[in-house]
């Protein structure tokens, strides 16, 4: 094993040790390597802040990439020192961060956001419902356990969501019938795995060892499960995971072609039409924060400028007189 093998190795091992999601450590731990190899394999201790300043030019150079994606190879790069390496420099704080260009994002009409649902179907159509009804991330809704769904009062919890904090969001009373039968058909589904020997789920933070059962339990299985079981890329253990983001993602895009949809439409694009359909009806800016799970109200107010936008400030145009 070479040195990069090893630094990777450390950093695998820092990583789970945090708990990030799986996501988190395939993309720290392929930036850790481009960075690397893009230094001829130097170790980083060898290296500076224009070493790394020169590795985030070529990604936007070369590569083309966003200032969101430089900014998660420079947090990659700084997990790597300070938390893999043990070394906080002084330049650290002095590398230039990529600015983001601040965008409205894509929202869809009411209109169009049936017509979309329209050609959905299956578990396809529950996530995206979810998605727009529920104002949730497209992993947020993936990760959803049986039990974090409260038919009764209408709510859903989502537990490790983005900052690793948990939150309530409201359960579309329209889904509840929908749902109900998605539970049970998940029941079924865990008893073929039980009958084959197969019933296995992820379960996270070493609950497996403090909860040998509960991987066989309905209410930790997850809500969208996926059609077959697979190997864990952790641990390399058959189970049945949640659906696969790129589904949806392909779902979505098939479904808005179909509508005669125009707008660059993804599943995040649900989302950030209940944030603004809701505050066109009225809803409470800091409401429309909690349900969103905004640390900060400045994330949440961009949706008023959307609201602004799509309204015309109020403003008849002279065209209409």
């Amino acid at each position: 094993m070479d040195r990069s093998d090893s630094i990777l190795e450390r950093a695998r091992e820092q990583i789970r040790l945090r708990h990030y999601s799986i996501r988190t450590e395939e993309s720290y731990l392929g930036w850790m390597k481009r960075y690397i190899h893009f230094h001829q394999e130097r170790h980083p201790i060898d290296l500076s802040a224009p070493d790394v300043e020169s590795f985030l030019t070529s990604l936007a150079m070369e590569s083309d990439v966003s200032a969101s994606t430089q900014a998660q190879a420079l947090a990659a790069i700084l997990f790597l020192y300070r938390s893999v390496l043990g070394i906080d420099l002084p330049w650290m704080d002095e590398i230039v961060r990529a600015r983001r260009p601040k965008r409205l994002p894509t929202v869809l009409s009411e209109s169009e956001v049936r017509r979309l649902l329209a050609h959905l179907d299956g578990q396809n159509w529950l996530a995206v419902s979810l998605l727009y009804g529920a104002g949730l991330r497209l992993l947020e809704a993936l990760r959803l356990r049986v039990k974090d769904i409260d038919l009764e009062q209408h709510a859903i919890v989502i537990h490790s969501g983005k900052g690793d904090k948990d939150r309530n969001t409201v359960l579309p009373a329209a889904l509840v019938p929908a749902l109900r039968a998605q539970i049970e058909r998940v029941r079924e589904l865990l008893a073929a795995d039980m009958a084959c020997g197969q019933a296995n789920v992820y379960l996270p933070h070493g609950l497996a060892r403090k909860f040998p059962n509960a991987r066989k339990e309905l209410g930790w299985q997850y809500l969208l499960p996926a059609e077959a079981v697979a190997r864990d890329p952790r641990g390399g253990e058959i189970r049945r995971h949640h659906l696969d983001e790129k589904r949806i993602q392909r779902a979505v895009k098939r479904a808005a072609k179909a509508a005669g949809i125009e707008k660059h439409v993804t599943p995040h694009t649900m989302r950030h039409s209940f944030a603004t359909h809701l505050l066109e009806r009225g809803t409470d800016i800091r409401t429309i924060q909690e349900l969103l799970g905004h640390s900060d109200i400045n994330t949440t107010m961009i949706y008023t400028h959307v609201v602004k936008r799509t309204g015309g400030r109020g403003v008849l145009s002279p065209l209409d007189r």
